[in-house]
């Protein structure tokens, strides 16, 4: 019988048990997956998500969203026009980070890769579902912080028709940020700042990835 993993997996985290740590990377991707978990209490241009207890809304803009705990900063992008054109991509799996995993479910895919950042931080970046949230954390978090990315990105469902009638208009093409969901990071010189962006952000979270 599967087990309704998201309300699980939010009454363990507000508890603050420790049985999540024991668990696997893979049967947190299983469960995330597989769960039953309909409700979606955030709505967007075109798509909807469920956001857990213990998480909350810090920043929005047009598809992508600043997600907080009470720890770390989620940064959320969602590619409404590659969920359009429904863009197929292959994911090499990478030995040399700390987790790498080609994830499938039906015609959704994605990929989930953790590298080390600096400071015993890691990098966590987990696509799915035509969505990207990527997240640097302290190890003891990570399993916790998978949860709950992986309860964000499976939980999305789309709007054609709204999609379809928001890439009609010019200004969503013309859109002054952009975003690729696709790339690893981490794989790039880990996050590593020029000397002027490192100063422009002496103000921001010190987590700030994009």
């Amino acid at each position: 019988m599967k087990r309704v993993f998201l309300l699980g997996i939010i009454l363990i985290l507000l508890c603050g048990c420790t049985s999540i740590k024991n668990d696997l990377f893979e049967d947190i991707i299983y469960n995330s997956l597989n769960s039953e978990m309909t409700t979606k209490n955030i709505n967007r241009l075109g798509y909807r998500y469920y956001l857990a207890k213990g998480l909350s809304i810090k920043e929005s803009k047009p598809y992508n969203d600043v997600i907080i705990s009470n720890r770390y900063n989620y940064y959320l992008y969602v590619d409404l026009v590659s969920y359009h054109n429904q863009v197929k991509f292959t994911y090499e799996e990478n030995p040399q980070a700390y987790f790498s995993r080609q994830i499938i479910k039906g015609d959704l895919f994605g990929y989930i890769e953790i590298n080390n950042y600096k400071n015993n931080q890691y990098l966590l970046e987990i696509m799915y579902n035509y969505a990207k949230i990527e997240v640097v954390v302290y190890e003891d978090d990570i399993k916790d912080s998978l949860a709950y990315a992986m309860s964000i990105l499976a939980s999305i469902t789309y709007n054609d028709n709204v999609i379809a009638n928001t890439l009609a208009q010019e200004e969503f093409n013309t859109t002054e940020e952009s975003f690729n969901i696709f790339e690893v990071i981490g794989r790039e010189n880990y996050l590593g700042f020029s000397d002027e962006e490192s100063e422009e952000q002496t103000n921001h979270d010190p987590d700030y990835i994009n």
